[in-house]
């Protein structure tokens, strides 16, 4: 059976019959009727039996392939993100010459750049495999280009650039994006076509258009990063096909992305200087430990409200953090001025990062060193009771790995089992380690109060 559709060309709302007002946007005559007839499809149950196995092509790129959990899905669809400049063009192009060092086929549509501005990257990134470019922003020509070719991959450079031009909407607004990709989507799954959809951000950091584009996908990349230093940062914050929040880490060189397999050798500072304020913290991002050195300076106000200056954690996590160490241990923070730094530029959520920030700001405010071989994971609750994490055994190796000695954490009552020369702190309040590590530092402390 077949039925006419309308269309709002505001937002892309769709029903049976003409409306003079539309339901989702309000907008008045913005429906009218689409071109084209919708044709009722019937689907079948089927059995799931043998040869439903997915298949993957490892791409040898070691960072991407643990993200995406082994390796890229055959006839899969990801959604790339990330803030403009941070490396998605880069990143895709070296993807497409692997696929092409590997024997298969892809195709490059671009709806941005030029094909000359992509033949001068290629250059300087002096990639070895060639592929085929599509320049254009139409969506006819995408499925034209497909129609009757093996492609392993396709990469789409920017779904917001691409548009339908039978949709009376300007490119990139909800009902374009919200087409073209379901359309492409559809069309490149029936033809076990991989597919990377490259999408533009917002200004909180989304990825532009409507949130069922993320539905629609099986995997969602998010790259992440400070594009004045070197270190990036895959995330998978959707992943039908491995685990969900695995990250990988990238630096950026004038030969494009390179792998690090080792990120907390690279992330730690190996400076000689002994300073207050620094404490290397093990957190869990996704199945990989990742040690980080957390800074935090503290210093007297000279305005009526304290500032607090928060980068690379949750700005609320960490004003929770200065309250709890206001009232639980007697550090008084509220005539000062707080800053607190993830080095490296990577962005942590993880309640982990707790401990080793309320003592990175306790040691600032004492001007204690922390000897450089100490380290502490664990979450702090609003009464300074240290919680347990998951994982405890997996930071203890890494951190035994890179030389720690000492590390502070939260007590488990199965006991844990400590590999090497690590000794494991287990304190039941935020006291009980601030006390004992000022008490390690021989310097004096230069306050008017102690913990």
């Amino acid at each position: 059976m077949r039925r006419p559709v309308y269309r709002c060309t505001s937002c892309g709302y769709e029903t049976v019959k003409w409306l003079g007002r539309c339901p989702r946007c309000g907008g008045w005559d913005t429906i009218g009727p689409e071109e084209g007839l919708k044709e009722e499809v019937h689907a079948r149950p089927v059995f799931m039996e043998e040869g439903f196995e997915e298949e993957r092509i490892v791409l040898g790129i070691q960072e991407l392939d643990r993200v995406l959990g082994g390796g890229l899905v055959v006839g899969s669809s990801i959604l790339l993100g990330g803030d403009p400049g941070i490396g998605k063009t880069t990143l895709s192009f070296q993807i497409a010459s692997r696929i092409v060092e590997l024997g298969l086929k892809v195709l490059y549509v671009s709806g941005e750049e030029s094909l000359k501005q992509l033949y001068l990257r290629r250059t300087r990134l002096g990639l070895k495999g060639n592929f085929p470019v599509l320049q254009t922003n139409r969506l006819d020509d995408i499925l034209n280009a497909i129609e009757g070719e093996s492609y392993s991959l396709v990469i789409v450079d920017s779904i917001q650039a691409i548009f339908n031009s039978r949709m009376p909407m300007a490119s990139g607004s909800v009902g374009q994006i919200k087409d073209t990709s379901s359309r492409l989507i559809r069309e490149m799954k029936a033809r076990d076509i991989a597919h990377i959809l490259i999408g533009h951000v917002t200004k909180e950091g989304l990825i532009a258009g409507p949130k069922i584009l993320e539905h629609m996908v099986d995997t969602v990349l998010y790259f992440e990063g400070e594009r004045v230093l070197p270190y990036r940062i895959l995330r998978a914050t959707k992943n039908r096909f491995g685990p969900v929040g695995e990250i990988g880490v990238f630096k950026m060189s004038e030969g494009g992305l390179e792998p690090v397999p080792n990120p907390s050798e690279h992330l730690l500072s190996r400076t000689s200087v002994d300073v207050s304020g620094s404490v290397v913290g093990a957190v869990i991002e996704g199945r990989r430990p990742l040690l980080l050195e957390i800074q935090a300076l503290v210093a007297p106000t000279y305005f009526g409200a304290p500032r607090r200056l928060v980068t690379g954690m949750d700005y609320n996590r960490a004003c929770m953090l200065i309250a709890v160490l206001e009232r639980r241990t007697r550090i008084r923070l509220s005539d000062q001025d707080v800053y607190v730094n993830v080095a490296g530029g990577i962005r942590v959520s993880e309640p982990a990062i707790d401990l080793p920030t309320a003592i990175a700001i306790a040691s600032s405010r004492y001007d204690a060193i922390i000897p450089k071989d100490v380290a502490a994971f664990g979450e702090v609750g609003l009464g300074g009771e240290v919680r347990p994490v998951p994982l405890p055994e997996r930071r203890l190796r890494e951190l035994s790995k890179l030389g720690f000695r000492k590390c502070f954490g939260p007590v488990y009552a199965e006991g844990l089992r400590v590999d090497g020369e690590m000794e494991y702190v287990p304190v039941r309040h935020v006291t009980d380690a601030i006390s004992m590590l000022i008490k390690l530092n021989s310097k004096p402390h230069h306050s008017d109060s102690e913990p």
